[in-house]
């Protein structure tokens, strides 16, 4: 028979605390993307995705990683463009999260995407490499032999 502790208070409040910390997370992400879409008008922004969001345990403090479609061009002009309207971002998301105080913004990439799509295109190349037979199976190309010199 197992007997079940109690969890401290603080323990519980800590759980809590995660719990809050993962909802305003969520929110920031929600609610600065529809910010960017609806009120901003940099044209600097562009194709501009708020892909997540990491947010200290005090809520004071916030990454927020985006990605952008374009070059490195692009993306340093949308990054600027972030960063000018920090202080309009928090400001309207501590309003819209009932926050009396809202984190600090900070912006970053996130490679994530690209990263996928490479992954893609050389899965894809691979595929061509591969030799279906007539019965189904692949035959896989026979290695490359290289002379030493």
């Amino acid at each position: 028979m197992e007997v079940k502790v109690d969890s401290s208070p603080l323990e519980s409040w800590l759980r809590k605390m995660g719990v809050r910390q993962e909802r305003v997370q969520e929110q920031l992400v929600h609610e600065i993307s529809d910010i960017i879409h609806r009120d901003l008008r940099d044209p600097r922004l562009g194709f501009v995705t708020l892909t997540g969001a990491e947010i200290t345990r005090d809520l004071r403090h916030a990454k927020v990683f985006v990605s952008v479609l374009g070059d490195e061009r692009a993306r340093q002009q949308c990054l600027k463009a972030l960063q000018s309207a920090t202080g309009l971002l928090r400001g309207e998301f501590a309003r819209r999260a009932h926050l009396r105080v809202a984190p600090e913004l900070e912006f970053h990439f996130d490679y994530g995407i690209e990263r996928g799509q490479r992954i893609f295109e050389l899965l894809h190349s691979v595929e061509g490499d591969l030799k279906p037979r007539s019965d189904g199976d692949l035959i896989l190309p026979e290695p490359e032999v290289r002379e030493q010199a």
